[in-house]
């Protein structure tokens, strides 16, 4: 079976400093985007429970399809334990090599924020811990930023930050691969995860061993750390060496 990777999604409510989980999406793809299976879960505590929050949530407009696709069943209302045991499960049964997201920190924060609010913090970690972290954010900038074409692009339908440089937001990335200016993201889990496997894929096409950690290893961290230190040294030895 070709290697497989888990690709998740999440919508907030809450403040960016403490987001807090109401749609927690996710499918299991291959690196050409092909999805072998996919869930799209409504956080039940969160959604059900924390009204004020829900019709202040920057997406709130969207509360009454949420209301009708928990009914018709294509989203299930869960408890954020029912649903963090599923994901470890199909992470387990499809021998996942990673779980990514776009602008992953993002996502890593919302979902321990709400299983460690929602738990008292009797369960602090929502994802398998032996499990890669991906950022397909992280990909796109050395794909995407560096690209003179792509530049172009933004520059020309003025997708550009405040910084005046390229946005590599999930929308504009899918915009320039479809080659359709006027595409809307849904901002709904399931749906964003449609375009943000696209992205993940193309990325992997354009080069194979790009960087996709979100995290550095223990190892790589003491290392940098090593370097940091003896670079210092060197620093205070020429600082410190006697004129002649």
């Amino acid at each position: 079976m070709a290697e497989l990777y888990l690709i998740i999604d999440t919508e907030t409510a809450n403040d960016i400093d403490c987001p807090l989980c109401y749609d927690i999406s996710f499918a299991v793809i291959d690196k050409n985007g092909r999805i072998y299976t996919k869930y799209s879960f409504v956080v039940q505590e969160i959604f059900r429970h924390e009204r004020d929050l829900m019709t202040s949530c920057y997406f709130a407009d969207k509360l009454p399809q949420y209301e009708a696709d928990i009914e018709n069943g294509t989203r299930l209302l869960r408890s954020i334990y029912d649903i963090r045991e599923v994901l470890h499960k199909v992470a387990k049964n499809f021998n996942a090599r990673a779980i990514m997201a776009h602008n992953a920190l993002f996502d890593y924060r919302a979902l321990n924020n709400t299983i460690r609010y929602i738990t008292k913090s009797k369960t602090r970690y929502f994802l398998p811990y032996n499990l890669e972290i991906w950022d397909t954010l992280k990909m796109a900038r050395q794909t995407f930023g560096t690209s003179a074409e792509y530049k172009k692009f933004c520059d020309e339908h003025s997708f550009l930050n405040k910084f005046n440089r390229p946005q590599l937001t999930a929308e504009v990335l899918y915009r320039y691969i479809t080659n359709n200016v006027d595409f809307i993201e849904a901002h709904t889990g399931d749906e964003d995860i449609k375009i943000e496997k696209v992205i993940f894929s193309e990325c992997l096409k354009a080069n194979p061993d790009i960087e996709k950690r979100l995290f550095k290893t223990k190892e790589e961290k003491e290392q940098i750390e090593k370097e940091k230190a003896e670079k210092k040294k060197r620093r205070k030895r020429v600082l410190t060496k006697p004129k002649e």
